[in-house]
């Protein structure tokens, strides 16, 4: 059974926040909100929780991982970008967008596309999701919580709890929010390929 935070989508008790990381430390799957829908998460380098979470998204290893970044300091650490490419995520985060980059060998490899040595790579907006990713210390493995059969976002965390309280350590309540995934844009070959039309406005970039 898992538990159940509400947590305010404003200000964050830190309390809250920080029972949240030690659950994710522990090993657990965690369902939390972003600016784009509900995420599902867990530790980067936790193999158990990332097979977790494959079982309840129904996803194989070809998947497109993202890292769950607090700020732009962390994205050079796990991903390669040049300055044209950095000058263009810098403007458009904290947001709605996934960005596909060339992954660093400080992603562990079970998260990259087997094919191609990408990595997801995202800085949310959300308050909440931002207070754990600072208290956290380092990004969080993420995936949109688009459950089997579905093609948007699962936005309504009491829904959320009907559906995966027996599946993930802790559902994150906080508050209803919208629907749409965030936008994925690939530029790991230098050149902006809008993979998804999302929350996120594509125009920006071409």
């Amino acid at each position: 059974m898992s538990q159940f935070f509400y947590i305010h989508p404003d200000t964050p008790q830190t309390r809250l926040i920080r029972q949240a990381c030690e659950i994710i430390r522990q090993g657990d799957v965690v369902v939390y909100p972003t600016d784009s829908g509900y995420a599902i998460g867990c530790q980067m380098d936790n193999k158990n929780a990332l097979e977790q979470i494959c079982r309840i998204r129904d996803i194989g290893k070809d998947h497109n991982f993202t890292l769950m970044c607090k700020d732009m300091s962390e994205i050079s650490n796990y991903a390669r970008v040049d300055n044209q490419v950095f000058r263009q995520i810098k403007n458009n985060t904290p947001g709605p967008y996934t960005f596909i980059l060339k992954a660093t060998k400080e992603v562990p490899k079970r998260l990259m596309n087997p094919k191609r040595k990408t990595i997801g790579i995202r800085v949310p907006g959300n308050v909440i999701a931002h207070a754990l990713l600072q208290e956290f210390g380092e990004p969080l493995m993420s995936t949109t919580l688009m459950l089997p059969g579905e093609d948007v976002a699962e936005s309504d965390p009491d829904e959320i709890r009907d559906k995966l309280e027996k599946q993930v350590g802790l559902i994150i309540h906080g508050g209803y929010i919208g629907e749409q995934p965030t936008t994925v844009v690939d530029m790991s070959e230098g050149e902006s390929v809008i993979i998804r039309e999302g929350n996120g406005d594509s125009s920006v970039f071409g």
